[in-house]
């Protein structure tokens, strides 16, 4: 590739170091598509014959058809997929694919495969954070009614539906998703026919090339064409985003199938046994989701690294992009289908859900709005009644609705029998139907709306 300036060859470390083959050959489609956008263009405006155009095409078809059979080959003297795609076709067609390059340099030609790549990971993620989307939302409206505990702190709180839990998720789905559809909107540009950074002075037209592969236009400054990799980090801290997001759900699973909670039984098919001990159902697959974040995190911050302080145009440092974005990718995918089927398949033991809300306390908060509002007192007075009460209530080991109403009146002598009815676990999701509240009907509301939006449903 070097003849006419170098007059020997690279040593043996220079050949390993300066390979990408090993993990560029992952844009191999991307390059066969952008080539020949590229040539089709160059025919166009009549830099190149017609019918050199039609034997370079034909030729990349062939290539690409004898990868989709065989794979790509690594053969490390050329280096890169770019090279690799080029030789395979000048074996097949002769000097004619030598005009394939015309207008155009490795630089430009990797920075619109790897936008073209990491354009499709996008695409993936929020294809897959859909489906998760549908399970969440599935699960959410046949348990609209159940009730678990809420936390903060991992202390019981207040009383909550589990289908408002499992829509807190959808919320966060959600939010990955725009951000993957915003990154989407920001990288669509082409940077095709910048060439090596000060573009061509052939006459190209890179609104034909930006069109034929999908792009909304051209960029518009080739310096920052090949040296940008901008899309490639947003794509990084939405994956990263999402993955501890993923995480999180991974933890509730993990700890609500743990014998102390037992609220979920997991799938035996996202699940592992012990080598030792017969009795071991391991929630393997959530601890690898919940482990799989912070590698995909560590893959945002090996990007970043990189990027610091690289001046224009296009460094070599620039060839490590592309492998933490392939990792992060592949994690992620396998992350969010681990999850979609753990909510899909999961069964939850909705009994012990509500037996550990009603042992738990959590309708203090209730008790002491009570107070509030039939009582007419101050809610920092209220706070420290309720405080008694669930004392009284822990030491007997009771429920505060089975304190006797002698008892609470002890406490404080306002509170009369029809506290009872602000007590349970059932009037108090009932009473928090505030938009966006635990009520099962408002979770109902939400999870309708979900439908609609996920094209589950029509809108009525």
């Amino acid at each position: 590739m070097w003849g006419g300036r170098f007059a020997n060859g690279p040593s043996a470390i220079m050949r390993e170091i300066n390979a990408s083959i090993p993990f560029d050959k992952a844009l191999w489609r991307q390059d066969i598509a952008a080539s020949k956008a590229h040539v089709d263009m160059l025919a166009v405006q009549g830099i190149v014959t017609h019918d050199d155009a039609a034997q370079i095409a034909g030729g990349l078809d062939r290539v690409a058809a004898e990868y989709e059979a065989d794979g790509v080959p690594e053969n490390w003297d050329l280096e890169d997929i770019h090279m690799t795609t080029e030789s395979r076709l000048a074996e097949l067609i002769g000097p004619v694919a030598g005009r394939l390059h015309t207008a155009r340099s490795r630089n430009d030609q990797v920075a619109t495969d790897f936008r073209l790549w990491v354009r499709d990971a996008m695409d993936q993620a929020e294809l897959g954070l859909k489906q998760l989307q549908v399970a969440l939302v599935g699960r959410a409206g046949e348990h609209a009614d159940s009730i678990m505990p809420g936390f903060t702190h991992l202390q019981t709180a207040q009383p909550v539906t589990l289908g408002h839990h499992l829509m807190a998720y959808y919320e966060m789905a959600g939010r990955d998703r725009s951000r993957f559809a915003d990154a989407r909107v920001r990288m669509n540009r082409s940077p095709l026919g910048a060439a090596a950074l000060a573009g061509t002075g052939f006459p190209i037209d890179r609104f034909r090339t930006a069109e034929a592969l999908g792009f909304d236009g051209p960029t518009d400054n080739s310096l920052d064409s090949v040296s940008d990799r901008d899309f490639a980090l947003d794509y990084l801290m939405a994956a990263a985003q999402c993955s501890l997001h993923l995480s999180r759900l991974a933890e509730e699973f993990i700890i609500w199938a743990s014998q102390p909670f037992g609220f979920v039984t997991l799938p035996d098919s996202l699940s592992t046994g012990s080598s030792i001990m017969p009795q071991k159902k391991n929630p393997d697959a959530a601890e690898l989701v919940r482990g799989h974040s912070g590698r995909i995190v560590g893959c945002l911050t090996s990007l970043m690294i990189t990027m610091k302080g690289l001046p224009l145009a296009y460094s070599k440092d620039m060839q490590d992009d592309k492998p933490p974005v392939f990792e992060a990718a592949s994690l992620l995918a396998l992350s969010i289908a681990a999850m979609t089927g753990m909510v899909a398949e999961a069964r939850f033991r909705t009994e012990r859900m509500r037996a550990a809300a009603e042992l738990g306390y959590a309708t203090a908060t209730d008790l002491a709005d009570w107070l509030v509002r039939q009582a007419n007192i101050p809610f920092r007075e209220a706070h420290h009644i309720t405080g008694s009460a669930v004392k009284l209530a822990e030491s007997r080991g009771v429920a505060l609705d089975q304190l006797p109403l002698g008892d609470l009146q002890a406490i404080d002598a306002r509170i009369d029998d029809r506290v009872y009815a602000a007590l349970s676990v059932d009037a108090s999701v009932a009473s928090r139907a505030s938009h966006g509240g635990t009520a099962p009907n408002e979770v109902r509301k939400r999870v309708a709306e979900a439908r609609v939006a996920l094209g589950l449903e029509e809108t009525a």
